[in-house]
């Protein structure tokens, strides 16, 4: 089983703030997702601010037009505006709420990641526990609201740095 690194927990004060997180999270994804895309996995409740990180992500990534919820659609497929130097050519965004069915969400998700993977994009997922299983090499992000009402908290992790052979 894969184990995660947890690379910071911070405060979101607002949607800006949640905004800000994705487009710092861009260049790391784009760098570790170099040759065959990257993927993002947003877990956290309706309101919580999965959208408004994706839409920050699309930002940096040189996206620009306007990025809403899937959540009807499915999946949204956006290419970048930036030059082929930028990193990942384009943004696949997932939405798995309304996929009830493990299996359909499975379905939509292999399909998606195979694509996404075939033009190096970066791959957000949506509601990523719909899926009956944990994807490999996926970062996550853990959005709550926070106790005392106030932002929101956000708990980033990475996939593990596979282990240097002896």
């Amino acid at each position: 089983m894969e184990t995660h690194d947890a690379i910071e927990v911070c405060h979101l004060a607002d949607p800006s703030a949640t905004d800000a997180l994705g487009r710092r999270l861009a260049s790391q994804l784009i760098a570790a997702g170099a040759d065959d895309g990257a993927l993002l996995l947003l877990r956290g409740e309706l309101g919580t601010g999965k959208t408004s990180l994706v839409q920050g992500l699309a930002a940096a990534m040189g996206i620009a037009e306007p990025i809403s919820s899937p959540t009807f659609a499915l999946a949204q497929h956006y290419d970048t505006d930036a030059g082929p130097d930028a990193g990942a050519s384009a943004l696949v965004h997932l939405d798995l709420y309304r996929l009830e069915q493990s299996a359909a969400a499975d379905e939509l998700f292999a399909q998606e990641e195979e694509e996404a993977r075939r033009i190096g994009a970066v791959m957000a997922v949506e509601w990523p526990e719909r899926l009956s299983f944990r994807p490999e090499g996926a970062w996550e992000v853990d959005l709550s609201h926070n106790d005392d009402g106030e932002g929101r908290l956000a708990r980033i992790t990475r996939p593990a740095a596979p282990a240097t052979p002896r």
